[in-house]
């Protein structure tokens, strides 16, 4: 069996399309998580997740991370990031955010 990280909203588009009696009750917790929390369209997070990766050089699952945050400051993506490791500097965590914020519409 392969596996791949998903965004939040992929996994909830996953889990919207199956019926209510297809879903366990962990399935439709998982899909009630997925869609309170879930803060763009799964096509768009896909398409963020992609940017991050290519413009930014961001780890699949750090760019999973922030699509699912999508912070709206530098501190906040510091946050996610801050774990990792890797030193970011300023203007790469500007950068970062300018393509976020081009996928939240601010």
């Amino acid at each position: 069996m392969d596996s791949k990280p998903i965004a939040t909203a992929e996994a909830r588009r996953i889990l919207e399309r199956a019926s209510e009696e297809e879903l366990g009750e962990f399935q439709r917790r998982t899909r009630d998580y997925t869609i309170k929390f879930s803060k763009i369209q799964a096509s768009k997070a896909e398409k963020l997740i992609r940017d991050l990766g290519e413009k930014h050089q961001l780890e699949r699952k750090d760019a999973i991370q922030i699509a699912n945050c999508m912070p709206s400051s530098i501190e906040e993506i510091r946050t996610v990031l801050a774990i990792k490791g890797r030193m970011f500097t300023t203007e790469q965590l500007q950068g970062i955010l300018k393509t976020v914020s081009a996928y939240s519409g601010t």
